[in-house]
C-alpha cells in the first residue's frame, strides 16, 4: 500500500467508526491531494463535496495574526505598541491579587497591554481550564458574554460594546507574565479594525482573501452557499448521542454576525485554507503575489513564550510553544517534528505546516472535540500525510 493510499485508508477508517466526516488536503512541493469522505449532513444524506464549508473556530487566530503583521509592516502600529491609543477601554488595567478571589481586589498592571502581548496571548485574560463558574472572573466573563466558550457568533455584543464589556473586568495576570489561551485574537481583530478604519472582515478580504483566491472564506455563509454548508455535530454528555451543534440553515453562521471574531469566527474550506497555508510556506508569497514579509512569517511562526510560559499553557498547548497566532513544535513528539507549526479548532478542525520539508496538511471535520487534547483522528492524519510527500 502506498502512501497516500495508507492515509485514505486511515481517514476512511475513522469515518467508519462514526467519527467525524472530512474533507482533507495533503501538499508537498510541487503536488496536492484532496480526499473529501462521508455526508456533510446526516440526515440529509448530503455527501462531502471538495468545496464543502466549515467552520474554522479557532484556525481564525493565525488568519487574525497576520493581518495584524500586515498593519504592522504598514506602519499602522507596531508590536510594541501600547494598545491604549485605539483601544482606551483596556487602558489602567487592574490585575486580580489571585485567581481566585473577588473582582474589586485587585492592584495596578505592571505595564500597558501591548500588540505584542495580544499576538503571543500575554495580555493577561483569556481562557482558563475549569467550569465556567469555577471563580468569580470566569462567572463575570460569562455573564458578559465575552467568548470563553464554543463560538456563539448569533448572541456576542457588537466590537465597541464587547471591548466595553471586557474593560470592565480586571485582567487575570500581569501583561507579559502568562499565557492565556484565545482572547488576544478577538481583542486583535478589533484593534486591526479600529487602526484601519474599516471593518475587520474587509481588512481580512483585502489583503488575504482576495489576494489568495479564498472566495469561500467569511464571518458567515450566504444562503446561496448554504448548500455546500456543513452541519456541527457535538456529543450529549449525558446520553453520548450526537447531537447538533449548528445547522446550515438558519443557524448561527447564516447571517453575519455583529462581532466578526479574530478568535473563533471565520468559515472556510480546504482549499481555500490551503491557500492561506501555502501562502506561509512559501515564505508570505504566492508567486509574485507578497501578502506578508518573510522576516514577518518566522517571526510568526518562531516560538516567542519561555519554559514557564509553555507551562502554563500546558493544556492546550501540549508541550508546544506559540508564535503569532500559532503553536510551534519545539522538540520531537511523535509523528510532530521541531519547527512544525499551525493550530487546531474545537469543532473539529485542524491544520500543520512542516516548513523544513515543505509539507502541509489540513483537516475538516464537523465534530466539536470534547477537550483540547487532539483526538486519534487529526494525530494520525498528520503522521500520514507526513510519510505521503516525504
Amino acid at each position: 500500500m502506498g502512501p497516500l493510499a495508507h492515509l485514505q485508508e486511515t481517514l476512511s477508517r475513522h469515518v467508519a467508526d462514526d467519527s467525524p466526516r472530512v474533507v482533507a488536503l495533503v501538499a508537498g512541493r510541487d503536488e496536492a491531494e484532496v480526499m473529501a469522505l462521508g455526508l456533510q449532513d446526516v440526515d440529509r444524506r448530503e455527501p462531502m463535496r471538495r468545496d464543502t464549508i466549515f467552520r474554522l473556530s479557532s484556525m481564525t487566530k493565525p488568519m487574525t495574526a497576520v493581518a495584524a503583521l500586515i498593519l504592522i509592516e504598514q506602519g499602522r502600529f507596531h508590536l510594541d505598541d501600547p494598545v491604549d491609543h485605539f483601544l482606551p477601554e483596556l487602558a489602567n488595567r487592574k490585575v486580580l491579587k489571585r485567581i481566585d478571589g473577588p473582582l474589586d481586589d485587585t492592584v495596578p498592571a505592571s505595564r500597558p497591554i501591548t500588540v505584542r502581548d495580544l499576538l503571543t496571548f500575554r495580555m493577561g485574560f483569556g481562557m482558563l481550564m475549569a467550569p465556567p463558574d469555577a471563580f468569580p472572573i470566569l462567572t463575570a466573563a460569562n455573564e458578559l458574554n465575552l467568548g470563553l466558550a464554543p463560538p456563539n457568533p448569533a448572541h456576542a455584543p457588537a466590537p465597541d460594546e464587547w471591548l466595553r464589556r471586557l474593560g470592565t473586568l480586571p485582567l487575570m495576570r500581569h501583561p507579559g507574565d502568562t499565557w492565556l489561551y484565545h482572547t488576544g485574537s478577538a481583542v486583535l481583530g478589533v484593534l486591526i479594525a479600529r487602526a484601519s478604519g474599516r471593518p475587520f472582515e474587509a481588512v481580512l478580504r483585502e489583503h488575504l482573501f482576495e489576494p489568495l483566491g479564498m472566495k469561500d472564506t467569511a464571518f458567515h455563509v450566504p444562503a446561496e452557499k448554504q448548500a455546500r454548508f456543513a452541519t456541527a455535530y457535538c456529543v450529549n454528555p449525558d446520553s453520548g448521542r450526537r447531537d447538533t451543534y449548528d445547522a446550515p440553515r438558519e443557524g448561527q453562521w447564516s447571517r453575519p454576525p455583529a462581532f466578526q471574531s479574530g478568535a473563533d469566527g471565520l468559515v472556510s474550506t480546504v482549499d481555500d485554507y490551503g491557500a492561506f497555508a501555502r501562502m506561509l510556506l512559501e515564505g508570505g508569497a504566492v508567486g509574485r503575489t507578497r501578502i506578508l514579509a518573510r522576516s514577518s512569517v518566522d517571526a510568526m511562526t518562531t516560538n516567542q513564550l519561555t519554559l514557564q510560559q509553555q507551562a502554563d499553557g500546558a493544556a492546550f498547548l501540549d508541550d508546544r510553544g506559540w508564535g503569532y497566532g500559532v503553536a510551534v513544535a519545539t522538540h520531537a513528539r511523535g509523528a510532530v517534528l521541531p519547527g512544525q507549526y499551525g493550530w487546531d479548532g474545537g469543532l473539529g478542525t485542524s491544520w500543520c505546516s512542516d516548513p523544513a520539508r515543505s509539507v502541509l496538511g489540513v483537516l475538516l471535520t464537523q465534530r466539536m472535540q470534547m477537550s483540547p487534547t487532539p483526538p486519534a483522528l487529526p494525530v494520525e492524519f498528520w503522521r500520514d500525510a507526513q510519510r505521503a510527500f516525504t
